[in-house]
């Protein structure tokens, strides 16, 4: 048996641990900018409040009901994630937890037998629950697809299901697939989803009765092939071992306002290629190519735009050397930034992508370009050390700028408790 468990509303759950006077009231999360609602509370839920609507069009509803909003605090929702897994992987067997989000997990079940199942879970949400404080919900089934449909099903009424849902039958299985819309079966988005209605198919139950044969023509050949076997009950997606090197690694935000000016973008691409060589060095490893872009604001007319969102340019570059030095990727960065930039045009968002990655410690150089000097590599080691002890960027480079006027708009932002010695919650 496989299972998944979910984090109930995990920003929101995040925000309440260090606040709990919050912990029956309605509070929001929002995303990058302060632009759009991510996290709900059920209390925000029962008001109405949609997921993804911008908030300038919820805030004065969430004024009058008297909604807490909070602004993203990735800090800290990263530290908390890290415990919830964390506490997973202590209370099962090695190889059994597979992170599958920031706030999802699946597990491996098969060394509980089926009737020991229900109490199990149960025991395992208390302790996520009391180490943690982030409230769970599981679902439990033969494979990943069904996990999924119990636990929407664990979560949609807490109370009468205990925030836990076992489907170890045929006859369970079959009621949670009538119960269950097919847009809200993993894998089926929007499209597929008003594809399969036009096909007189509106729940998982009367998908899973549909051939293979149907699924491989109309559901995107094999995939589809794989989610129909799935809610027949067969097995298809394996435990996924986790991921210790990334093959490519990026650093995007939008900028807090509307930027104009190249100093203003040269520093925040300065920044994000500082930020992505860090993660690169973690892993120990070196890039040789190097991605920018740059994202221009949506023309006012609409009519005549091609791009609703405004128009992407982007530019590639291969260095001659694999590095994982910051000024060297600095350098590119700015490089490819200065060919993209056009003078009177407004930009709204900037990304810098590292990519053809090789070990630290097995460099193949160009034969007519000198290799990097080895200080320089024990000088990013002595620069990440200083960062990390004092945080706050207490060492950086003079490109990144000091000032930051681009940066995100974080003003609802909590403190980061977990991570800060100087936000550590105080006790009364």
């Amino acid at each position: 048996m496989q299972g998944i468990v979910d984090c109930n509303s995990f920003y929101c759950s995040c925000e309440r641990l260090f606040d709990p006077k919050l912990l029956r009231s309605p509070i929001v999360v929002l995303s990058n900018n302060d632009g759009c609602i991510v996290s709900r509370s059920d209390e925000a839920k029962n008001l109405g409040i949609k997921m993804a609507v911008p908030y300038f069009q919820a805030k004065e509803m969430m004024e009058k009901n008297g909604v807490t909003t909070f602004s993203s605090n990735y800090h800290l929702y990263g530290d908390m994630s890290w415990r919830v897994m964390e506490t997973m992987r202590a209370l099962l067997p090695k190889d059994c937890v597979e992170v599958y989000s920031v706030d999802e997990a699946f597990i491996n079940l098969d060394h509980i037998a089926p009737e020991d199942l229900p109490s199990y879970c149960i025991h395992l949400k208390n302790t996520i629950e009391n180490w943690t404080g982030i409230p769970v919900s599981i679902g439990v089934a033969p494979n990943k697809v069904l996990s999924k449909v119990a636990n929407r099903l664990a979560k949609k009424n807490k109370i009468k299901t205990k925030g836990v849902v076992v489907l170890h039958n045929t006859r369970l299985i079959q009621a949670a697939l009538q119960q269950t819309p097919v847009e809200d079966i993993w894998g089926i988005g929007f499209q597929y989803a008003e594809k399969l209605k036009t096909y007189g198919i509106h729940n998982a139950y009367t998908l899973s009765i549909k051939d293979l044969s149907w699924g491989k023509r109309f559901l995107g050949g094999i995939v589809g092939i794989k989610l129909i076997r799935e809610l027949k009950g067969h097995k298809t997606h394996a435990m996924q071992a986790p991921r210790t090197e990334k093959k490519m690694i990026a650093t995007t935000r939008m900028f807090g306002r509307e930027v104009s000016d190249w100093q203003e973008i040269e520093e925040a691409l300065a920044t994000y290629a500082t930020r992505a060589t860090e993660k690169l060095r973690r892993q120990h490893s070196a890039a040789r190519g190097v991605s920018v872009f740059l994202l221009k604001k949506a023309p006012v007319n609409l009519a005549l735009a091609h791009y609703h969102r405004g128009k992407q340019v982007s530019g590639y570059t291969i260095l001659d050397n694999p590095t994982q030095i910051t000024p060297d990727i600095i350098k590119a960065v700015v490089a490819i930034g200065k060919s993209l930039f056009e003078e009177g045009e407004i930009y709204k968002k900037a990304g810098v992508i590292l990519s053809d990655f090789v070990p630290d410690t097995a460099l193949q150089t160009h034969l007519f370009t000198p290799p990097s000097d080895p200080r320089r590599k024990k000088l990013m080691n002595v620069i990440d050390n200083m960062n990390a002890a004092y945080r706050g960027d207490v060492l950086k480079f003079g490109t990144s700028g000091t000032q930051k006027n681009w940066k995100m708009r974080s003003e609802k932002r909590s403190k980061r408790y977990t991570t800060r010695w100087d936000e550590l919650c105080l006790v009364k």
